[in-house]
């Protein structure tokens, strides 16, 4: 496998866990300085505020370090800088008129969301933090492009450092913004909220400085290859951004896809819920499946985001090239690592759901049983991700519209009766169902376009499976154990047993991982060499 995928998908992958776990973790306090039924209203303000603002980047990131890669490849490191040039002020553009209209539509999608007196919370109030978290529209496409030309000279490390640092910020200013409201002015949650949603416009400033800075470091190299690049490509600024914008809409889907799949759910849950006799409850439901249990669930999915994002240059490089066998070595081991490393962490979701939400929230029976049901979808959002990335590095973009408007589709027209049918569990498997299919077509495409078959990948995902299994059974065998004793009662006691069932878990798993030779394999010839040592 080639080493610039090794490293990117390592560093990006790294960034990508501790930016989620913070973006987990930070729910913890404000959890508790605002409670449950705020946690509601805050996820109304950003599942609009995502999709706007996949829009305004417009697939930035990937679409850039794919048009770079390309060129770069065949020598040409002008037309990406005349690129990044004529980009940083189409993506100001962007952001202005995406801002703009978030504000003028808050009041409608708050309209939407409202079905019955009954519910929490007012249109105003659901506007008005639609409208607070609008301003990072204003900053983010900035940051966007900048990653995206970066990731284009395979430099991940500012991808990763930038997310992070705007995490951090976004956090602190969050926390301390909402402690402040609350504990020392006596203002209301609601207040706190608005406070908190605005954060991301803080933390995509602070962004913005770290990739500046990157900038300036890495410029004397990017201006020596431009200085001995091959002259640039007749292409002018239109016929530039013409091939650019044909990259643009898969990739605008592909990053816009999960929010979209939530916001159905945002427009349609309480509806359906209301017409059942839940209004009473509907908030609160919606609440935990589109924020709370969805933060824990995409925590998985960024072992497969950052295999994406570091795959599509890689790829294209190869595609440009024509190696097949470079592709086909690329895609053997991206398979097989997503696998490895999502499904062990989606067995232990299921396995330690109810400690894990009366750790980061309360005890909750119903907030347990959405993370139970709706952690397995994580490995069909992955695969959905790494899908769609291979067919962007192979330019089959129409396919990837297709398919994820398909599934969308389907997602919509199944969400209503399923959610009569099964309430929250109802919206689960609408968005399984919809992912599933477009997942399955996008794998068919694939193989029939590269020739792509695997026996040994199918082969390597049964032995998974298998280690999975023994893995599984350890780890509800000590939890059985340790419930025996004592039935969890408190935050520190989940979390003692969160550590415990973890602990074993990463024995058993890595153990026979290394017995059987699968991570040496996957990991390549330097754990080869430590495991060695170790008697493996």
């Amino acid at each position: 496998m080639s080493s610039n995928l090794i490293k990117g998908t390592a560093i990006l992958t790294i960034g990508l866990f501790l930016s989620k776990a913070l973006g987990l973790l930070y729910l913890i306090p404000l959890y508790a300085i605002v409670g449950k039924e705020s946690m509601v209203l805050y996820q109304y303000a950003y599942i609009p505020y995502n999709i706007a603002l996949s829009i305004a980047i417009s697939g930035a990131p990937l679409a850039i370090s794919k048009f770079v890669s390309k060129y770069n490849a065949l020598g040409d490191y002008a037309t990406g800088r005349k690129l990044m040039k004529s980009g940083m002020i189409l993506m100001v553009f962007t952001g202005i008129i995406s801002f703009l209209t978030l504000n003028f539509l808050a009041e409608s999608i708050a309209k939407l969301v409202i079905s019955s007196n009954e519910q929490i919370f007012t249109v105003d109030q659901i506007a008005t933090v639609i409208k607070s978290v609008s301003y990072a529209l204003l900053a983010v496409p900035l940051m966007s492009i900048s990653r995206g030309f970066l990731q284009g000279y395979q430099k991940f490390e500012p991808t990763s450092v930038s997310q992070l640092i705007e995490q951090i910020v976004r956090i602190i200013f969050v926390l301390s913004g909402a402690y402040i409201v609350v504990r020392f002015l006596n203002g209301s949650p609601v207040t706190a909220i608005n406070l908190a949603v605005f954060a991301a416009f803080i933390g995509a400033l602070a962004g913005l400085v770290v990739l500046y800075r990157y900038w300036v470091k890495y410029k004397p190299e990017f201006d020596h290859l431009l200085a001995n690049s091959l002259p640039a490509a007749d292409i002018s600024i239109k016929d530039m951004y013409k091939e650019l914008f044909g990259y643009l809409l898969p990739f605008i889907l592909v990053g816009v896809i999960n929010p979209l799949y939530q916001f159905v759910d945002m427009i349609t849950f309480n509806n359906a819920m209301v017409s059942i006799g839940l209004s009473t409850v509907s908030d609160n439901y919606l609440g935990m499946l589109n924020l709370l249990t969805h933060k824990f669930v995409m925590i998985p999915v960024m072992v497969a985001t950052g295999f994406s994002m570091a795959l599509i240059p890689v790829i294209t490089g190869y595609y440009a090239k024509k190696d097949q066998e470079g592709i086909t070595r690329s895609l053997n081991q991206t398979y097989q690592i997503m696998i490895y490393l999502t499904v062990p962490m989606v067995i232990g979701l299921m396995v330690l759901s109810n400690e894990l939400y009366t750790f980061l929230y309360e005890k909750d029976a119903m907030g347990s049983s959405i993370l139970f049901s709706y952690a397995p979808v994580a490995i069909l959002f992955g695969l959905y991700t790494v899908t769609a990335a291979i067919l962007q590095g192979i330019d089959r973009h129409k396919w990837i519209v297709f398919t994820s408007l398909f599934g969308l589709m389907l997602k919509l027209a199944l969400n209503i009766p399923l959610i009569k049918l099964f309430e929250t569990n109802g919206a689960i498997l609408a968005t399984a169902i919809g992912y599933s299919v477009a997942i399955a077509i996008n794998m068919v495409i694939i193989s029939r376009t590269l020739h792509y078959k695997s026996k040994m990948v199918v082969r390597r995902i049964i032995l998974i499976g298998i280690l999975n299994l023994v893995m599984f059974i350890g780890v509800i065998a000590t939890l059985k154990g340790l419930t025996a004793i004592k039935i969890v009662d408190g935050k520190m006691h989940a979390l003692l047993y969160i550590l415990i069932c973890a602990f074993v878990g990463v024995v058993i798993y890595g153990y026979l991982s290394l017995k059987t030779g699968l991570a040496q394999k996957l990991f390549g010839e330097r754990l080869t060499r430590i495991t060695r040592k170790l008697g493996f």
